[in-house]
């Protein structure tokens, strides 16, 4: 399964809540999970199971010192498919013919 997260506190002042973020993608670092940090969200492959424990772990965190977490949740969930951070890209690119900016 291919999980899309973006999660940040919506109770900070100012633009940038860039500490919070790091936090959250610290989480999902040590988790062992293969992810893929974007500039709007990060992708994360895995079970049901163990993604949602580290997304869990992450909003729980975040409320720590934070009264509203907001979060999106995007799933990708095919039958038998591995390996989709980097299979998806590639069959685009051997569409193309061509690398992509990735």
């Amino acid at each position: 399964m291919l999980f899309q997260v973006t999660m940040f506190p919506t109770d900070k002042h100012g633009a940038s809540v860039s500490d919070e973020v790091a936090q959250v993608i610290d989480i999902i670092d040590k988790s062992g999970l293969p992810y893929r940090l974007t500039a709007m969200a990060t992708l994360i492959e895995g079970d049901w199971g163990e993604v949602m424990k580290v997304i869990n772990k992450a909003r729980l965190r975040l409320r720590k010192n934070n009264s509203r977490i907001y979060i999106i949740i995007t799933i990708d969930d095919r039958k038998g498919a591995k390996n989709r951070l980097t299979g998806k890209i590639k069959s685009v690119e051997n569409r193309l013919k061509r690398e992509v900016n990735k």
